[in-house]
């Protein structure tokens, strides 16, 4: 039940905060971030103090999403858990945020930064929780090109 729970308060929050805005929001103003789990279990490099230690190998999806966030000129952000992703989404200078983890996490931070702009993307997990997850990255591209240019 809890998990048909979480996927609800995603779709209807990505429902109600993706619509189309005749807006855009700056590019300054957006954060894509992204748990920790995304980064291949295996790599030497700990990203989560700073993502310039990735070494782009394309082992797992952090180089993507890094490229990607370049390309649109947004910041990028890792979090290794929920209290310090919530720290990243609480900046003043962020004022949407897309952000990519399991369905748990996403919808208690749905929940716990409201009133904020978020738009979730849950991961996937082909070897279970926590390790080696996956997103589909052209989702991604989808909502930045959504909240930057109004398509």
């Amino acid at each position: 039940m809890g998990d048909r729970v979480n996927k609800l308060i995603i779709g209807v929050n990505n429902l109600i905060r993706g619509r189309r805005r005749k807006k855009p929001i700056p590019h300054d103003k957006v954060l894509v971030l992204f748990s920790h789990c995304l980064q291949y279990s295996k790599c030497p490099q700990k990203i989560v103090n700073d993502l310039a230690e990735c070494k782009r190998c394309g082992k797992c999806v952090v180089k993507d999403i890094l490229e990607i966030s370049e390309r649109y000129g947004v910041k990028c952000a890792v979090a290794s858990g929920g209290e310090m992703a919530l720290q990243k989404v609480y900046s003043s200078d962020v004022s949407t945020t897309i952000a990519i983890a399991c369905e748990k996490e996403l919808s208690g931070g749905i929940k716990s930064i409201f009133p904020k702009r978020i738009l979730a993307l849950p991961n996937t997990r082909p070897y279970g929780p926590c390790k080696d997850c996956c997103v589909d990255t052209t989702g991604v591209e989808k909502l930045l090109k959504r909240i930057l240019y109004c398509t």
